[in-house]
């Protein structure tokens, strides 16, 4: 799946926090690989790595109206499905049963895509039911922040380009940056999904062939 390195702008006149999902793609400036190697058709992480890792679980228990669906860290960039759910806007919910899925090649059961038939209010009941309770089955409801709106998806790129950049910054890599700007596409319907799933899911066993590879 050939995709540039850089996107100057959005589709124009699309409303970016609107719900749904979109494949994003950030790669590290220069394209250096800092995140670790491929072994055997693996991913090794390091510990900067690990950290672009960790902040895909961050921005999901952050913004509770997102969901991570799969995602993965390469040598150079990443890879991720976001789901915007305006549902949760307001909620104050703590989603700790719904991102304790969370993992590089994770699904959600409850994916929507632009046009279907269903009601804002069927969908957050629905989805509430299934997050209300934590595993331990108690009320789950802590003093997080509660959202008053959805950020867009260049703003939610904009909170994990940021924050890892200053962890990893700390950790030892001072001069660490990424790419200006990301690669985004607006997955539309389930062939899609299952494709860019697959395409995430399979990307370190197709190192040598990508489009990013170093």
């Amino acid at each position: 799946m050939a995709l540039p390195d850089r996107k100057r702008n959005r589709m124009m006149g699309y409303n970016y926090s609107k719900e749904g999902l979109y494949f994003v793609t950030s790669c590290v400036h220069e394209q250096a690989c800092v995140f670790g190697v491929v072994m055997d058709g693996e991913m090794q992480l390091n510990a900067y790595g690990r950290i672009a890792e960790k902040q895909w679980h961050w921005l999901s228990e952050q913004y509770p109206y997102t969901y991570v669906h799969a995602f993965v860290v390469m040598p150079n960039h990443v890879h991720a499905i976001i789901e915007i759910e305006q549902a949760f806007v307001g909620t104050g919910r703590d989603l700790s049963a719904h991102t304790a899925k969370l993992s590089p090649h994770s699904t959600s059961p409850s994916a929507h895509f632009p046009g279907d038939s269903y009601t804002t209010n069927q969908s957050a009941q629905e989805r509430l039911s299934m997050h209300d309770l934590d595993r331990s089955g108690n009320d789950s409801n802590r003093s997080r922040p509660v959202p008053t709106r959805v950020k867009s998806i260049s703003e939610l790129m904009g909170a994990y380009k940021t924050t890892t950049s200053k962890m990893i910054r700390l950790a030892g890599l001072q001069d660490f940056a990424w790419q200006r700007s990301f690669h985004d596409h607006i997955i539309r319907h389930e062939k899609a999904y299952q494709q860019i799933e697959q395409y995430i899911h399979n990307n370190p066993a197709l190192w040598d062939n990508d489009v990013f590879y170093q």
